[in-house]
């Protein structure tokens, strides 16, 4: 067994373990689908013809992805950190890429795993949910969402030394940004310097994504101009993240 698949096991394995990851990962998201679902329930965005579940459940989707992607990779590396393990493995032939790699492959599989129980759900008569034609754009978009946000999660996991701070961390990061993103609460009500201040935000270009994929609004201009942002937040976020990685509390 190889190095990759032996880490790769071993973060799903962590990953599946603990039901209150399991929980937030799956079923958090599907409180906010199905409370903000029923308070709009058979109302429709005049201007689209789309009912209002159509344009939230992409943005709670997105929002989901972003906490689970940022969340899982950054209390992996914390706890393996304190377990000593990450030690372990940098006096083996194993590379922080395999590492990387390893909890990337878990991420996509619960990502895409997340996305066909939301859209399944969302779909259900009671909410109603009628997603466009360009659905499958969502594919790449939630590639990008669950790189950009791994790369994000692996600077705070090489930061924090405690569950509680991994939780504080990114709780600090993601709650704030879905608010100022528009994944709870539309984009266009909002001042115009907040909206401003939104485009400075990874997850914005998510929602943008994920909102043209689900619904057809906006252009596939928008569409690939949130695919370029995210693809610099990753890189960014991947070089942050490997000059800054920590094998062991020492280093």
């Amino acid at each position: 067994m190889s190095a990759y698949t032996a880490l790769a096991r071993a973060s799903y394995k962590a990953s599946v373990r603990d039901a209150t990851t399991l929980f937030f990962t799956f079923a958090f998201p599907l409180v906010f689908l199905v409370i903000f679902g029923l308070i709009f329930r058979n109302q429709e965005v005049a201007e689209t013809g789309h009912g209002y579940i159509d344009f939230i459940a992409p943005g709670v989707l997105s929002w989901g992805l972003a906490s689970a992607a940022l969340f899982g990779v950054s209390f992996t590396l914390m706890q393996w950190r304190n377990d000593d393990l990450l030690r372990i493995i940098r006096l083996s032939p194993t590379s922080i890429w395999s590492v990387v790699g390893s909890r990337y492959a878990v991420a996509l599989a619960i990502g895409v795993a997340q996305s066909l129980l939301f859209v399944g759900v969302a779909m259900l008569p009671f909410l109603g949910m009628r997603p466009d034609g360009k659905w499958p754009l969502a594919l790449p978009m939630m590639l990008l969402a669950v790189t950009t946000f791994l790369a994000l999660g692996l600077i705070v996991g090489s930061r924090a030394d405690t569950a509680e701070a991994v939780a504080a961390i990114a709780n600090c990061i993601v709650v704030p940004m879905a608010f100022l993103s528009g994944s709870f609460y539309p984009l266009e009500l909002m001042p115009g310097w907040l909206q401003g201040i939104s485009r400075a935000l990874p997850l914005r270009y998510v929602n943008d994504g994920m909102a043209y994929a689900f619904t057809g609004f906006g252009s596939m201009t928008d569409y690939l101009v949130a695919c370029g942002a995210l693809v610099g937040f990753a890189v960014v976020f991947a070089i942050i993240g490997v000059r800054t990685f920590r094998w062991s509390h020492s280093s």
